[in-house]
C-alpha cells in the first residue's frame, strides 16, 4: 500500500519532508479494525510532531502520521464487537502508533465511531480530532449541562480554527451559552459568525474588547490558542469560581496561584490521554463519535471542512502542512484520497 510519512525532521518547503513510500497492509488482531482510508483531515498536532519527533534524528523506516480519517472497515480482529466488514467509519487514532496517511490503517475500535451518513467523506474526515476535543473540554472536564449553564457567557479563543468551529457550535446548541469567540481578521470573524458565535472579538485587545461589548467578566473560558499569550486577560477576565480550559502547549511556566484568589478551576484537555493509556473509559470515545455523527446527520451540527487537496501525495501533505502552519487557516484542511 502506499503511504507518506517522514525519516527526519525537516523544514515543510525541504524536499523530503514528506515522502512517498510502499509498505505491507497490516493484519488486524485482537481490538483491531483495518479501516481503508479515503480522507484524512490535518491538525496543528500533525506539524508539531513532524517538526519535533524525529528531530536531529534520522531513521530507515519513514514515520506515518495523522491523526483524522474516515474510511471503510476492510477486516476486523477476533476481539471486535463494535464494527463489521463494509463499515463506513471515522475517528481520530492514537498518538503511540502509525497514523493516518496512508491507504490503509489498523485503528482499536474503542476509538472509532461510525461515520455520518448524510455529509460527504471529506467533511466527515474534518470532525473526530476537533469534535471530541471540544466535547471532551465540555462535557468530561468543565461538565457543562444545558441544565445548569443556558446563559452563562464562555470566551472561546481561536474560535475560527479546527477545534474553535466545533467548540462554538456545541457551546451555542447543545449548552444554550452565551458564546463570545476570538478573531482578528474578517474571514474569520464571519466563520465565526457562521459557527453561531453571539460575539466576535479581537484577540488583540482582548479584554478591551470584552468590556466594550458588555462583560465585565465571564463564566467560563477554552484557550485553543496559546495560553501564554493570553494568560494575562484570562485572570482578569474569568468570573469568581469560574472554569478555565486549554489544550495548547505553554512554553514558559504558566503562574496558576493567580486564580486562587477567584477560586478558579482549570482544567487541562488532550484527546489523546484515553487510548495513550489504555483507560477504563477509552469506549467512551466510541460513544462520543457516534453522538457527533446523529448531530451532523441531524443537522444540528455543520461540517467545518473549508479546504480539500485531491490525492495522497506528499505534495499535498506539504501543502496541508504549509497551510496549518501559517497559523491563517479558517475551519479544516482535509486530503481526499
Amino acid at each position: 500500500m502506499k503511504a507518506i510519512g517522514f525519516k527526519t525532521s525537516l523544514p515543510i518547503d525541504e524536499a523530503d519532508s514528506f515522502i512517498e513510500f510502499e509498505k505491507e497492509i497490516p493484519t488486524a488482531k485482537g481490538k483491531d479494525i483495518l479501516v481503508k482510508v479515503e480522507a484524512i483531515s490535518v491538525n496543528p498536532v500533525d506539524y508539531k510532531i513532524r517538526k519535533s519527533s524525529l528531530k536531529d534524528k534520522q531513521q530507515d523506516t519513514p514515520k506515518v502520521i495523522g491523526w483524522d480519517a474516515v474510511g471503510t472497515v476492510e477486516a476486523t480482529g477476533n476481539e471486535v464487537t463494535l464494527f463489521k466488514k463494509g463499515d463506513r467509519v471515522f475517528y481520530a487514532g492514537d498518538l503511540t502508533r502509525d497514523g493516518s496517511n496512508q491507504e490503509y490503517q489498523l485503528v482499536d475500535e474503542r476509538i472509532v465511531g461510525l461515520a455520518p451518513k448524510n455529509i460527504s467523506m471529506e467533511q466527515a474526515a474534518a470532525m473526530p480530532l476537533t469534535s471530541l476535543t471540544a466535547w471532551e473540554m465540555f462535557f468530561d472536564h468543565l461538565q457543562l449541562s444545558k441544565e445548569k449553564d443556558a446563559g452563562k457567557s464562555i470566551l472561546i479563543i481561536g474560535g475560527a480554527g479546527g477545534v474553535g468551529s466545533v467548540a462554538i457550535q456545541l457551546a451555542k446548541k447543545l449548552l444554550g451559552l452565551n458564546v463570545i469567540a476570538t478573531a482578528s481578521r474578517a474571514v474569520t470573524m464571519e466563520w465565526c459568525k457562521k459557527m453561531g458565535a453571539d460575539h466576535v472579538v479581537n484577540h488583540n485587545n482582548l479584554i478591551g474588547e470584552i468590556k466594550n461589548i458588555g462583560f465585565e467578566q465571564v463564566d467560563y473560558i477554552v484557550d485553543f490558542v496559546d495560553l501564554n499569550q493570553y494568560w494575562e486577560p484570562i485572570v482578569d477576565l474569568i468570573k469568581p469560581q469560574g472554569k478555565v480550559g486549554c489544550i495548547s502547549d505553554p512554553t514558559e511556566p504558566v503562574k496558576l496561584n493567580q486564580l486562587k484568589r477567584k477560586s478558579v478551576s482549570f482544567y487541562w484537555e488532550l484527546m489523546f490521554t484515553r487510548s495513550m493509556y489504555q483507560t477504563e473509559d477509552m469506549i467512551e470515545q466510541h460513544n462520543i463519535l457516534n453522538n457527533i455523527a446523529q448531530l451532523l446527520d441531524d443537522g444540528i451540527l455543520q461540517p467545518t471542512l473549508h479546504t480539500t487537496l485531491e490525492g495522497l501525495t506528499a505534495e499535498n501533505m506539504k501543502e496541508a502542512h504549509r497551510l496549518l502552519e501559517s497559523g491563517k487557516t479558517v475551519g479544516k484542511v482535509v486530503v481526499k484520497f
